[in-house]
């Protein structure tokens, strides 16, 4: 809007004409103050004005008071999952992130409101941040799916029946077999897998009760057995094992010493190893 500046308002002398200076506000002002006034807007009206192919900048300006007036409805989403693994502030994040693109995509008049289309839209991707990256250890995307409907399926037969449900009946349930219901169960502890340090009940720690793998008199006697070992292959042999494990050649590059091929150079070096691999077991079996 324009407004004549008071301090510029002056009469010619002599005269009776008034010469009035105006001066606009400028324009990073004005976007500031627009924005102000935006976000007293109901949410419904911002998405209309967003429908109506605005300015770049008056779109910039209606999307971004969409998104902050939205953002109680992504972050309530993001709260109910967490404690599952991931970080509230990473959820957060990808919930807010969905609702920038359902503001955007978003249609007035179409379906049964905004918070229809908006919730399935930040939930997808939450469920598929945790596919992607909640998982410790990731088991196979068939198990992933199997484990999400497990839940659901529970709580009905079990609301349906009115006792516990056996593996058998979710079996037949979910129209798969009762060894993949117990495989989804088991898969639930690579979001969460257990500490080492954890205590038991006796006392002690599960690190304890794993087996010492440095023994230095296992380590001794099985670098004197793959030194016997080594020393029984020819000169060719053993120069293509210093060539691949202690220079750390490639293929290609052991074939140019050797003058043969990579794909000779695979073959050869596949049957040292399983000579090799055949006489340490036979040795570590006695």
């Amino acid at each position: 809007m324009v407004e004549p500046s008071a301090n510029r308002l002056h009469r010619t002398k002599g005269t009776s004409v008034t010469t009035t200076t105006l001066t606009r506000p400028t324009p990073d002002t004005g976007h500031r103050r627009r924005s102000v006034d935006l976000l007293d807007t109901p949410l419904d009206e911002l998405l209309e004005g967003l429908a109506d192919h605005p300015s770049p900048e008056e779109r910039s300006l209606l999307l971004d008071a969409a998104v902050r007036s939205a953002l109680p409805l992504a972050d309530a989403l993001a709260r109910q999952y967490g404690g599952r693994g991931i970080e509230g502030d990473d959820l957060q994040q990808v919930a807010r992130t969905a609702l920038v693109a359902a503001v955007q995509r978003y249609r007035p008049g179409s379906g049964r409101g905004f918070e229809a289309f908006a919730v399935p839209t930040i939930r997808g991707e939450l469920k598929r941040h945790f596919r992607d990256c909640g998982w410790a250890v990731r088991p196979p995307r068939r198990l992933q799916e199997l484990r999400a409907e497990l839940s659901a399926a529970e709580e009905a037969l079990r609301h349906r029946l009115g006792r516990e449900v056996t593996d058998a009946e979710l079996a037949d349930a979910l129209a798969c077999a009762t060894t993949e219901v117990e495989d989804a169960r088991r898969c639930g502890s690579g979001y969460r897998p257990g500490s080492l340090d954890a205590p038991t009940p006796t006392g002690d720690t599960l690190a304890s009760s794993l087996p010492a793998d440095d023994d230095p008199y296992d380590r001794s006697d099985l670098r004197a057995t793959v030194r016997a070992e080594v020393a029984r292959l020819t000169p060719r042999e053993r120069l293509i094992v210093d060539l691949r494990f202690r220079e750390e050649r490639t293929q290609s590059e052991i074939g140019e010493v050797l003058g043969v091929s990579q794909m000779q150079v695979s073959r050869l070096l596949a049957a040292i190893l399983d000579r090799l691999g055949v006489a340490l077991g036979a040795r570590t079996a006695a």
